[in-house]
């Protein structure tokens, strides 16, 4: 696990202490997380072979860092939540939300982790990635200030929170997580800190 500082911008009001497990080069590069891109599994065609072996990478990354980050921030609780995917949540099957379920199961059973991968939720498709992909009729939009609060159900259960927001890939320049922090500050977390599994080195 290693630090960084995600800055403010204009999707981000305040600078937020950030965590990432291992830098994502590109796919195939020695020591690329590619299992990442194997849970997305964007067609619903991969075996359960492959997943698994995915979802068990994930987990050992998840086991390793999540409680170091909590014991590095020295809260007694950390609420973990997830960067919801581009589409309405009802689009995706359940072995394309691999990310999330490992996620929330390691939430579960880590003492000091509060398992909130339900606090944000998806109900407008649009396009939260940099991909030149087009899901709707307004979806060849790149991500815009607001993004999160416009696309997203947010629990009112963040109030007050200390919040560990988790995303598969932190990319420098997109600020779909810049803007999802933002939206839990503004939906009245106590505080937010972020944790990417890769972080795109330009």
């Amino acid at each position: 696990m290693k630090p960084f500082q995600i800055a403010a911008n204009a999707y981000l009001n305040r600078p937020v202490d950030s965590f990432y497990h291992v830098q994502y080069t590109r796919m195939g590069n020695p020591g690329n997380p590619d299992y990442l891109n194997d849970l997305k599994n964007t067609f619903n065609d991969f075996l359960i072979s492959k997943l698994d072996s995915a979802t068990q990478e994930l987990r050992k990354a998840l086991e390793a860092d999540l409680p170091e980050i909590l014991r590095s921030l020295s809260h007694a609780t950390l609420v973990v939540c997830v960067v919801p995917r581009a589409k309405n949540e009802r689009a995706y099957s359940r072995d394309q939300q691999l990310f999330r379920t490992t996620v929330q199961a390691v939430a579960r059973q880590s003492h000091g982790l509060v398992d909130g991968t339900d606090y944000l939720r998806r109900h407008t498709t649009t396009r939260t990635t940099h991909l030149v992909r087009k899901f709707s009729n307004n979806a060849d939009r790149d991500p815009y200030p607001g993004i999160t609060e416009q696309t997203c159900n947010i629990s009112a259960d963040v109030r007050g929170k200390d919040i560990l927001l988790v995303d598969d890939i932190y990319t420098p320049g997109v600020n779909i997580d810049e803007d999802a922090i933002q939206a839990l500050f503004e939906a009245g977390a106590h505080s937010v800190c972020f944790y990417g599994i890769g972080r795109v080195i330009h």
